[in-house]
C-alpha cells in the first residue's frame, strides 16, 4: 500500500509563475536586448521632418505652388512670431494644453475603472461591454450638439468631449489585457493566499502595466484629436479655435502654424509618457 504522499496531486504551475507570485524577478527581463543610443534615435527621428522642411522650402521658393495655397516656412515662422509678440500664441497654447490634460486625466481614470470592472468581473463584462461598444461607435462631432444642450458652451462641454475621446483607448486596451492575464500566474498567486486587492496588486497589475501605458499613450493622442472638435464648441481661445478662425480669414500660414504646434505638443506629451513607461516597467516588471 502506497503512502499518502504518493496520492497527492501537485498542480502543474510553472517555476516562473511561482517566482512571479512571490515577488522574485523573472528571468529574461533584465534588459539583455539593448536599443539604439538616445542620440542616434533622436537624430534618426529628425531626418524625415528635416527632409519635409527642405522639400517644402524648395517647392515654395521655386514657385511650384502658389503662396496662398502653401506659404513658405519663413512665412509660417513669422506668423508665429507675430502671435507670440502679441501674447495670443501663448494663451492659445496654454488653454489647449490645459483642456487636453484635464480631459485626458478624467477620461483615463474613468477608463481604468471601467476596464477593471469589465476585465475582472464576468457580470461586469456582460452588463457593460455591449453598451460601451455601441457608445464607442458614435463619431466625436455627434456629441457636440448634445454637450452644448446639456452643459452650455463653457469649459465643461469641451473637457467632457476630450474625456470621452481619452476614455475608450484606455478602457479597451486594459480590459482586454486583464481578460488575458496568464491563468497560471493567478492560480500561483492564490496558492500563496493572495485574494482580492492583494492578488490584483501582486499578480494582475504587474502583468498589465505595459498595456496600461500603451492605453494611456493612445488616449493622449486621441485627446489631442478630440481637442479640435471640442474647440469648435463656441470657443474663442485655443489652437483648435486658431485653426478654424484662420480658415475663415484665409490665413494659411496660421493654419499651418496651428498644425505644427499641435504636432509638437502631441510629440512632447507622448515623450513624457514614454519616460513614465520606462519607470513603470522597471518598477512593476
Amino acid at each position: 500500500m502506497t503512502g499518502l504522499e504518493d496520492r497527492v496531486v501537485v498542480p502543474a504551475v510553472s517555476r516562473d509563475a511561482l517566482e512571479f507570485a512571490k515577488g522574485a524577478p523573472r528571468r529574461g527581463t533584465g534588459g539583455s536586448r539593448r536599443g539604439l543610443p538616445p542620440v542616434v534615435r533622436i537624430v534618426a527621428g529628425l531626418l524625415l521632418p528635416a527632409a519635409i522642411l527642405i522639400a517644402w522650402q524648395v517647392v515654395t521658393t521655386a514657385g511650384l505652388i502658389e503662396p496662398y495655397r502653401l506659404p513658405a516656412p519663413a512665412s509660417v515662422f513669422q506668423a508665429g512670431v507675430e502671435l507670440a509678440e502679441s501674447g495670443q500664441l501663448w494663451t492659445h497654447i496654454a488653454i489647449s494644453v490645459q483642456r487636453v490634460l484635464l480631459g485626458f486625466a478624467i477620461g483615463s481614470v474613468v477608463g481604468l475603472a471601467a476596464a477593471g470592472i469589465v476585465g475582472l468581473s464576468r457580470w461586469g463584462d456582460v452588463l457593460l461591454s455591449p453598451t460601451l461598444a455601441a457608445v464607442r461607435a458614435v463619431p466625436s462631432l455627434a456629441w457636440v450638439p448634445l454637450l452644448i444642450l446639456w452643459m452650455q458652451i463653457g469649459e465643461e462641454s469641451k473637457v467632457t468631449l476630450i474625456a470621452i475621446g481619452a476614455f475608450f483607448p484606455v478602457y479597451t486596451t486594459v480590459a482586454s489585457a486583464l481578460r488575458h492575464v496568464d491563468p497560471q500566474l493567478v492560480e500561483a498567486g492564490r496558492s500563496f493566499s493572495l485574494h482580492g486587492w492583494s492578488l490584483f496588486r501582486t499578480v494582475q497589475l504587474p502583468a498589465v502595466v505595459p498595456s496600461v501605458v500603451a492605453g494611456l499613450r493612445l488616449a493622449l493622442a486621441q485627446a489631442w484629436l478630440f481637442l479640435v472638435a471640442a474647440e469648435l464648441i463656441a470657443s474663442s481661445m485655443g489652437l483648435g479655435f486658431l485653426l478654424t478662425d484662420s480658415q475663415s480669414t484665409g490665413r494659411v500660414d496660421r493654419i499651418l502654424l496651428s498644425i505644427v504646434l499641435l504636432a509638437l505638443l502631441g510629440t512632447i506629451t507622448n515623450g513624457v509618457l514614454a519616460l513614465l513607461e520606462k519607470y513603470l516597467l522597471r518598477r512593476w516588471t
